[in-house]
Order: structure tokens, then sequence, then C-alpha cells
């Protein structure tokens, strides 16, 4: 299971990201977009998403995915369960996320400075 020290071990160092605390729920930003928050409980984490594909990743995994509250269904957005998942899937999860956010040249320089395959 990984937990909030994975998530933040995850995110650190991704240009242009920052945690922050909105109603009791910790949040990964770029700029004013929410790329992740984490559950108050910290079982469980929403993430940005393609939307085309949520109802597929749902059906295939459904015991590690699972839908975003209805007010976020409108959004790029899915939900995790944290015991489901492992530190390499989580930062695949994160850098798919966080490159959603930011410019292409942003994404691509971090991907070619830390030398890592483009997920996705």
């Amino acid at each position: 299971m990984v937990d909030l020290a994975d998530i933040r071990a995850a995110t650190e160092g991704l240009p242009r990201s920052y945690e922050v605390l909105v109603r009791d729920r910790i949040k990964f930003r770029v700029g004013q977009i929410v790329y992740l928050a984490v559950a108050p409980d910290e079982l469980s984490m929403g993430i940005g998403f393609p939307r085309e594909e949520r109802d597929a990743m749902i059906a295939a995994q459904p015991d590690k995915f699972f839908r975003p509250i209805p007010s976020d269904e409108r959004y790029q957005w899915i939900r995790v369960h944290l015991d489901a998942i492992d530190v390499d899937e989580l930062r695949e999860l994160v850098l798919d996320a966080w490159r959603m956010c930011v410019p292409k040249k942003v994404a691509a320089a971090y991907l070619a400075s830390t030398d890592q395959d483009a997920p996705g």
C-alpha cells in the first residue's frame, strides 16, 4: 500500500507542482489546477485522468479505480484505492496527471532531465 509519504515523494521535484491544504484535504496543483487530491482518511486519492478513458479503466480494474463523486464527473478525474497500487504505479499515475496540467515543453524538459520515457 502506498501512503502520503510515497505520494509526496512521487510529486517532489515536478516543475510548477506544489502542495496545498484545502478543507482538510491535501491537494497537489499546477497553478490553480488540481491534479491530485488525497482523501481525508488517506485511503484513496483522486487524480487527473483522461475522461474518455475513465469508464474503460474502471471496468478493467475495479479493485483499483472508482468513479469520482458526481460533482467531479465533468472533470478529467478518476479515484484510486491506495492499498491496490504499488509505488511504481503511483509514480506513473502522478506523472501522467501532472503532464496533463503543464505545457508540453515543461513536461518534455523534465522527462529529458530525469532520463524517463514519456508514459502514456
